[in-house]
């Protein structure tokens, strides 16, 4: 039997949740080129202007955590757009000290 010891890196993906062909795009290419990927939950049928605020709050302590756990974020800014909620997790991730990697030049 095979054992592997492979360490692969864990990347976090951030950005607004209206680019989904985009985080699609990007997550599949990271995990081809070797990543472990965490992405945003993708809500087809609630709409995030109608969650109630707690499930709201779960869902943005549910991100840090996977931040937490990973070795960088990677934002998908598509059309260098970031969105306040964007901003915070970048935020986060540097006072934790994660490679921050942009889908876009940020410059």
């Amino acid at each position: 039997m095979d054992i592997v010891n492979d360490k692969y890196n864990i990347i976090t993906l951030c950005g607004s949740i209206k680019f989904k062909t985009e985080f699609m795009k990007v997550q599949e290419q990271l995990t081809l080129d070797g990543n472990i990927v965490f992405m945003p939950n993708f809500f087809n049928t609630i709409k995030k202007d109608e969650m109630n605020i707690e499930t709201k709050r779960m869902l943005d302590r549910m991100h840090k955590q996977k931040i937490d756990m990973s070795d960088e974020i990677y934002v998908i800014n598509f059309g260098k757009y970031i969105g306040e909620s964007t901003k915070a997790e970048i935020e986060y991730a540097k006072t934790k000290g994660k490679k921050i990697s942009y889908l876009e030049n940020i410059k």
